[in-house]
This record gives C-alpha cells, structure tokens and sequence, in this order.
C-alpha cells in the first residue's frame, strides 16, 4: 500500500533535519515523500538537499502559505494513503507500517487517527497525548483534538471533498477533518504514532486570537442551530465532555510505550 506523506517548511531549518530523518527512519518499502518549502532562506535548502535521494519531489519557492504548500504536494501525491507532516513535528518508529497494516485490515475505513507525544522546542518528551473517539461537538466547542501528524487518510476521500481549502491559514486541518466526516466517521486508532512540538513560536499557539476566528466560523457552518445560544455555555459542556471522555477511555493516565520515548534521543535538537 503506498503512502504518500507531504512536510511543508518554511524557515524551518532547524527541525527539518529531524523531521525528515523520522520519516525516512520509518524504511517503508512504498513511501513517496514530498517536501515543499516556500523559499526558505535559512538551512533548509540544505537540509533538503542532503536527502533529496529519497524524496519523489522537492521544491522550496515562494508560496501562499502552509495551505497552498500542501495542497502542491498533495496535487502531486499518489499514494493510497496521504497524510502530512509539518516541518517542527516528527513520526513515531514504525508508523508508517502500522498505519498501511490498519487500513489494509480495514478496507471499510476511510480515515483515521491516533496518539501523539508532545515534545519541546528541543525534542524533549513533555507528556503523552493519547486521544478519544471522534466526537463533532467536541470537536467544535472545546478544540480540535485530533494530532494532527498522526492522521492519514485515503486519497479516495480526499478527492472526494475537493481537498484542502486555502481559505483557511490556521484551521486548515480542522476543515478538512470536520468535511471528510460529512462523508466517513474518523476513527479513532490506539497507537502512538508522531509527536507534536510544543514551544511559543509554534503557529497555533502565536496565532491564537485569528485562530478563534476561524473556531466561530466553523461551529457556525457546523452547527448553525447553536449559533444564536449563548456560547460559554456550550464550550463548557464540549470541556466537560471532552474531560469525561478522556479520563473513559485512560487518556489522563496514559503511559507511552517506553521504546518510543527512548528514541526521542536521535532527533534531539542542540
């Protein structure tokens, strides 16, 4: 089954090293790898370069953003599978061949996602984050749980929705899982399989306020028979739920594998 996982970077010369060694870690026999970068002007032409043996495609010029970046790298995409992996994130040890094993065990599913750890600026283990089943008021009124680089997808359904929307700067994830569950119910999958970088300069966390905007605009296409009720009281109940779920299913209490906290040790950044 092959898999076709796109990184898009700019000015991200110093995780990217890290982040393509773990994707090429991984030794998956049907990877096609594309990395684009939207003209970076630190090291990350030079990273790229250094692996460009293994990759289908690379380009680094100036883009639209992170939105249009990926949707050039999936345009060219042809794999089974797709998923993407930003360029301050990394995979797990074999990911790659536990998620082609899944779908190909599970022909009826479209979509899924799993765990994540969550590390620092310097690849430092911080916390697990092991998630719960997909829920869409959840989704839209606490915040959108799914980690993000451990969600793949069939291109099939990705096709099918029309792809990534530019419209979107910061929730351009969050559209696209909330329209590929018009068509499938994402499922949730027990395994950790990436890790998420957690430091001040990461775009979700400097851009929170235009990320709120992009968070009401969501709930109001979602749910518009919600829009008009007062909205502390809903995102209450989606936190509470949300905390309810987690702590069912073990999500406060989790202990990674042992193994994928060890190996954090060979993308450790100085």
């Amino acid at each position: 089954m092959k898999i076709s996982l796109v990184t898009c970077s700019y000015q991200q010369g110093k995780f990217l090293d890290a982040t393509m060694r773990s994707v090429l870690d991984q030794r998956y026999r049907d990877l096609e790898y594309i990395v684009i970068d939207g003209g970076s002007r630190d090291e990350s032409v030079e990273v790229i370069r250094r692996h460009e043996a293994h990759l289908a495609y690379w380009v680094s010029e100036k883009d639209r953003g992170q939105t249009h970046a990926l949707r050039k790298g999936f345009d060219r995409a042809t794999g089974d599978i797709l998923g993407w992996l930003c360029s301050d994130d990394l995979l797990l040890p074999d990911a790659l061949n536990r998620v082609a094993a899944y779908f190909e065990a599970h022909p009826e599913v479209d979509m899924i996602y799993g765990n994540a750890l969550w590390i620092d600026a310097a690849g430092q283990y911080i916390r697990p984050k092991k998630e719960m089943p997909w829920s869409k008021f959840v989704f839209l009124y606490d915040h959108n749980y799914l980690a993000q680089p451990a969600t793949f997808w069939r291109r099939s359904l990705y096709e099918k929705v029309g792809g990534l929307d530019e419209s979107w700067n910061l929730g351009m994830d969050s559209d696209l899982w909330l329209r590929f569950a018009q068509h499938t119910r994402p499922r949730y999958v027990d395994m950790y399989l990436a890790c998420m970088r957690d430091y001040p300069e990461q775009k979700t966390r400097a851009l929170k306020p235009a990320g709120r905007v992009e968070d009401t605009r969501l709930r109001v296409r979602e749910l518009p028979q919600l829009a008009g009720l007062p909205q502390k009281p809903l995102s209450w109940l989606g936190r509470a739920g949300r905390i309810g779920v987690k702590l069912l299913h073990g999500g406060y209490q989790a202990r990674p594998p042992a193994e994928y906290i060890a190996a954090l040790d060979r993308y450790r950044i100085a």
